[in-house]
């Protein structure tokens, strides 16, 4: 049983200004995992005031010194892989193989990415005369999800600490064990006091404080489309920046002249992945319309050979994160049915022998309409809709028929593939399967939000622009 009563406010744990503690449930099991607090606006503003007093001196480090500060980082947190990995595990139901080489390893892989960008990365620049500066931001509110709980605070966290800024992060109440963890390395790392500061809590809560703080300068939310509007109207009095990143309900278009098996079967996989919780997940499966009866079957057998079981054994598939979770997931599939998708595979219910725990069918639906409600709304599940098209020009009108705009997905012949990925409106493609890149940028159009994380241009959401005019014009005189 995990206790983690404490938050951690200038460089060290210390006790909420009130006990309102909350159960984490594991939902493999069903069961109490741990407990937390959940934080209140005075833990807010002790640590907000600790993150602001850091600034001064933090702001003005050389790259040097945040360099080692980041390479430091890298080793504590090589140290404790298999104990974040544990953490995923348990407080949202990821299987262990995924914690470890997706999960745990994302955060490792996104903190050797900043150390390779700031060895580099352009500060200042003359431009004539004037002197074109990039300073910190200054004090940073981090809000991040359950679903990539270690992958969503390094990629604020470690362009923040790169580029100078102070912060205070609240991952989610559901799943704060592995951040604990993460903390206790930043700790271990020797971040100065007040630079990194974690308070836990709830949204309308903490989330809510951080976000109208007027002593924050920057906010980065990760989270829902829904949730997303409360964090910009929270923090619009104040008029500091707002990066977010929202809710997707990709397309992935199958062109005519793709490998019929390998695209379908793929595309299932990469929905069920992670119990389909990837706000990046292919969800809307585009196939030629002569083409669907066989994309049905392939669909059902890829759908079928997933294995959903406990996250502690070798199943590809863990539970879903909560009951809530699961319930909405069942009530987007009832709909499927009731508004006349075609069930081609799984649907409503546990799968046979996981009674306990939030388990969810494998399920795709196919012959569906892009005006259904499983095409429109994010199910945050392993749920996949196979909608059918005629030529290009139509695949493209449905793959953008969309209020999100996260991710979008192609395949076939190469240069085809191309020319359609230009067209999707979404701020990251996939070409044929292909994987991740930690320095592309990753982030969305429309409701999807905007600013964009990783690599380079994650470094720029916390950065200001200052021209220095006449910084040069004595040297230009002589």
């Amino acid at each position: 049983m995990r206790d983690y009563r404490k938050f951690y406010i200038d460089g060290a744990w210390v006790d909420p200004a009130a006990a309102h503690d909350l159960e984490v449930i594991n939902p493999a099991t069903e069961a109490v995992a741990g407990h937390i607090t959940l934080g209140s606006e005075a833990d807010v503003d002790r640590a907000v005031a600790a993150a602001a007093r850091a600034f001064p001196s933090f702001s003005r480090t050389s790259r040097a010194e945040r360099l080692e500060l980041l390479g430091a980082i890298a080793a504590e947190y090589q140290k404790r892989i298999p104990d974040i990995a544990a953490a995923v595990t348990e407080e949202m139901g990821a299987p262990g193989w995924l914690a470890t080489q997706a999960q745990a390893a994302l955060g490792i892989g996104h903190i050797m990415t900043g150390i390779e960008v700031l060895k580099n990365y352009g500060f200042e620049e003359m431009q004539g005369t004037t002197l074109m500066v990039k300073e910190p931001i200054g004090v940073c509110a981090f809000i991040t999800p359950w679903n990539w709980p270690i992958n969503q605070i390094a990629c604020k966290v470690v362009p923040a600490l790169a580029t100078g800024c102070t912060m205070v992060l609240k991952p989610s109440e559901i799943a704060p064990f592995s951040a604990i963890i993460w903390t206790e390395v930043m700790h271990a790392a020797g971040v100065p006091a007040g630079v990194f500061n974690l308070v836990n809590g709830d949204g309308p809560t903490v989330g809510a404080a951080l976000s109208r703080h007027p002593q924050v300068d920057m906010v980065s939310f990760t989270g829902s489309t829904r949730a997303g509007v409360e964090v910009a109207r929270a923090a619009a009095p104040t008029i500091k920046r707002v990066a977010q990143e929202l809710g997707g309900k990709s397309a992935n278009i199958i062109l005519d002249d793709a490998d019929l098996e390998k695209a379908v079967a793929g595309g299932v996989q990469a929905v069920m992945m992670n119990s389909g919780q990837s706000c990046n997940a292919p969800t809307r499966m585009l196939v030629p319309a002569a083409k669907m009866e066989a994309a049905k079957a392939i669909a059902k057998a890829a759908a079928e050979a997933t294995t959903v079981g406990a996250p502690d054994g070798n199943a590809a598939m863990g539970p879903v994160v909560s009951k809530t979770q699961y319930d909405k997931i069942q009530s987007l599939i009832e709909k499927g049915i009731a508004e006349g998708a075609t069930l081609v595979a799984g649907g409503p219910g546990k799968p046979e022998g996981l009674e306990t725990g939030y388990y969810v069918k494998p399920t795709v639906f196919a012959d569906v309409t892009n005006d259904m409600t499983i095409a429109r709304e994010e199910i945050f599940g392993p749920v996949l809709a196979m909608l059918p098209y005629e030529g290009e020009a139509q695949a493209l009108e449905i793959a953008n028929d969309t209020v999100y705009g996260l991710a979008g997905y192609v395949q076939g012949s190469p240069d085809k593939a191309r020319d359609i990925a230009r067209q999707i409106r979404a701020g990251q493609i996939s070409i044929n399967g292909a994987g991740f890149d930690l320095n592309a940028p990753f982030g969305g159009y429309k409701q999807s939000g905007n600013g964009r994380e990783w690599g380079a241009h994650g470094f720029a959401e916390f950065l200001e622009a200052k021209a220095i005019i006449g910084w040069g014009a004595g040297e230009a005189a002589e």
